[in-house]
């Protein structure tokens, strides 16, 4: 066996995972891995100008692309300092890795908002622990990994065994559990499908696509779960609002498909069955009591539910007719809210169809959830419901690296924008040509509006920008 420090270790053990792109910020906790980076040519290293942005921009490229988002940052404050970046990594389900240094607080800050996570302090253990790390990211839910070594570690030298990638192909569901959820599909007479970000992240599209077409079920989404088809199909509903005029009309569908979404908003539903395909087995039923739960990729368990209800019942005739109607009726120009709904149309129409937008946490990032039409898989990214400020730029930042040859989005108020006007330096260090359209009112526009409407005037001091 070749002797390596653990620094190489970990270098090399990266590039053979697939890492091509690490976002960081040098420290001296990780001098032995910046080194050996460096020497690792076929990995580029990126350097932002605060921790939040190596995770955020992490995520963007894990979320837009087809490849797993890195970051590297120094222990304790380093590791914090990009908790809320790992955090709505977590909430989105992307699948990130993070590598620290190690100090007397590191892990353990983050361990809720990660899948798994490992210190190691043996260079001979680093390629076994990357190697788990993207196990986890690969299988089951993707969700954040970190690894933490200690300087030591990294610089120690010793005789280390390097070892091949993972391979993990994921698997469709048990055969018993796709029979029975095909039963309860084709024996509905109304179905609906609910597809949330699941659908995206396993690339299950082209399968949802298929059934719905099938069946003739129009198709819900949740925010995370647009592109899952297009909005120009005709069986695309989009996504409801919370207080929504269609949902009066929820109980007229008797079975509810829903596809890699937790249905965090049951009380839309209204009694009736719901059959419920993710991933995560402990997210079946978790939230809503009358479902059918089917653990299992989207992808993989969409294409076998397809071919189980061919066997059941013929494909419906088209419903093309009446589901353009009820478009126009529930999600059509007429419902639609000013400025925001021109504004949100101007940055479509100034976008190719597969242009990717970030929606941050601003006014018109809210109603992108509603009325912005998406057309394509991986090309809306939100904070999910971590529901930050100052996530948008650097995860769009990330998105464009990932993507350098499509036209990359943020949306973001003057409030959000400023937790990372920072990585401006970081575009233009590097050339990311990603673009920010900032709406400024000089606020935290929603507080001021809620402290207008509910405390009788009084107005926290706004922002003012540089």
């Amino acid at each position: 066996m070749p002797q390596m420090t653990g620094g190489q270790a970990l270098a090399k053990q990266l590039y053979r995972e697939g890492v091509r792109v690490i976002f960081g910020l040098p420290g001296v906790q990780l001098y032995h891995a910046l080194d050996a980076l460096a020497q690792e040519t076929g990995i580029k290293f990126i350097t932002t100008r605060h921790e939040q942005a190596t995770a955020y921009m992490a995520d963007g490229y894990s979320r837009s692309g087809d490849d797993i988002g890195t970051a590297l940052v120094v222990p304790g404050p380093g590791l914090q300092n990009a908790s809320a970046a790992i955090g709505t990594a977590y909430a989105a389900s992307s699948p990130i890795m993070v590598v620290a240094g190690q100090s007397t607080i590191s892990s353990d800050t983050i361990r809720p908002v990660t899948k798994w996570a490992q210190r190691i302090l043996d260079p001979r253990d680093v390629p076994e622990a990357v190697h788990e790390a993207f196990y986890q990211l690969k299988s089951g839910r993707p969700r954040p990994v970190e690894i933490e070594i200690p300087p030591e570690t990294l610089a120690d030298v010793a005789e280390i065994e390097l070892l091949e990638p993972v391979n993990y192909q994921r698997q469709a569901a048990s055969a018993d559990s796709i029979q029975e959820g095909a039963r309860i599909v084709a024996n509905a007479k109304n179905p609906l499908i609910y597809a949330g970000g699941g659908v995206n992240l396993s690339g299950a599209n082209d399968a949802l696509l298929a059934l719905a077409e099938y069946l003739q079920a129009p198709v819900i989404e949740t925010a995370e779960g647009k592109g899952a088809i297009s909005d120009r199909h005709y069986l695309s509903l989009g996504v409801p609002r919370r207080i929504d005029p269609y949902h009066d009309r929820m109980a007229d569908h008797d079975v509810i498909l829903a596809v890699g979404t937790r249905i965090q908003t049951p009380q839309i539903l209204q009694g009736q069955r719901v059959v419920q395909i993710d991933i995560d087995e402990a997210e079946l039923g978790r939230n809503y009591e009358n479902t059918f739960g089917i653990a299992g990729d989207a992808k993989m368990t969409l294409e076998e539910l397809l071919k189980a209800v061919s066997v059941i019942k013929p494909a419906s005739e088209s419903r093309q007719a009446e589901i353009e109607e009820m478009r126009e009726e529930f999600f059509g120009e007429g419902r639609a809210l000013e400025p925001l709904h021109s504004l949100s149309n101007a940055v479509r129409a100034a976008m190719p169809d597969d242009g990717i937008l970030v929606a941050g946490m601003t006014q018109v990032g809210y109603y992108s959830r509603t009325r912005f039409p998406v057309y394509e898989p991986k090309t809306y990214l939100t904070s999910s419901y971590f529901g930050n400020l100052g996530f948008a730029y650097p995860c769009a930042l990330g998105a464009k690296v990932a993507n350098p040859d499509k036209a990359v989005v943020a949306v973001s108020g003057d409030g959000g924008f400023m937790y990372n006007v920072q990585e401006l330096a970081t575009a233009v260090m590097y050339g990311i040509n990603a673009v920010v359209v900032v709406f400024n009112d000089s606020a935290f526009g929603n507080v001021r509006r809620d402290q207008t409407d509910r405390f009788e005037g009084r107005v926290w001091l706004g922002v003012a920008q540089p």
